[in-house]
């Protein structure tokens, strides 16, 4: 563990830090290793599928468009749609990570999830120092388990062909709703009225989009509008 005022957070403080989201990766990741095997993707598959993309809303989508036979260009603009959110995690913390190489850059960007850039955010609203150490601990950590997580599932899937009635569909919401509940306890007052007045906006937004927009784009185009509000209105 760091202190307080280490303000150069090594390699296996991240490892660290990443251990609390182990379970939902691993839960998910299951999941979806069951799903790729009820789309007749091999272990190896599934495991390069987990590799490239690397997203478990896209796996879950590129497995049940596998099933109806959707062709590759439906499956990509679709994986690349859910996926633009990433553009937005990144941009966000791009700016503490000015110092370091393109390169760098690219490997903490390409590696980057929900559930680290919630790490990392929680971090940062407690007022610690992020660098690329700590980042690629958390990230490392997280991509190889995620892996392993995928292939298991996706090898012990025919006996478990149903991965909604072990609850495994709910671990990624829940891991959510803690991560931001942590980083929520940490901020201070006057930020948090600002930051739950944000959340309203983006479940309106939400619900109103979705009325004339599909779910993923109603939810990317409500992250773009709200996340705009936030950076005009945060103090």
């Amino acid at each position: 563990m760091e202190t307080s005022g280490d303000t150069s957070p090594s390699f296996m403080q991240g490892v660290y830090d990443c251990v609390p989201t182990l379970l939902g990766y691993i839960s998910i990741g299951f999941a979806a290793g069951i799903v790729g095997n009820s789309a007749d993707l091999s272990v190896m598959e599934i495991g390069l599928l987990s590799a490239l993309v690397y997203a478990g809303a896209s796996q879950f989508i590129i497995c049940a468009m596998l099933m109806t036979m959707s062709p590759p260009s439906a499956i990509i603009a679709t994986t690349f749609l859910v996926n633009l959110r990433h553009f937005l995690m990144s941009a966000a913390l791009a700016p503490y990570f000015s110092k370091y190489s393109l390169l760098q850059n690219i490997g903490i960007g390409t590696l980057l999830t929900d559930e680290s850039f919630g790490v990392a955010s929680h971090r940062i609203a407690k007022g610690l120092m992020l660098g690329n150490r700590w980042m690629n601990g958390l990230n490392v950590s997280a991509y190889l388990t995620w892996i392993a997580a995928c292939m298991a599932g996706g090898w012990l899937g025919s006996w478990i062909p149903d991965p909604e009635a072990a609850g495994l569909d709910f671990a990624l919401t829940a891991m959510f709703v803690a991560l931001l509940v942590l980083q929520l306890y940490a901020l201070p007052a006057s930020k948090l009225r600002h930051y739950i007045t944000l959340i309203a906006y983006m479940i309106i937004t939400m619900f109103v989009l979705s009325c004339f927009f599909s779910t993923y784009m109603a939810v990317l185009l409500s992250t773009v509008i709200v996340a705009a509000v936030g950076a005009v209105t945060e103090k």
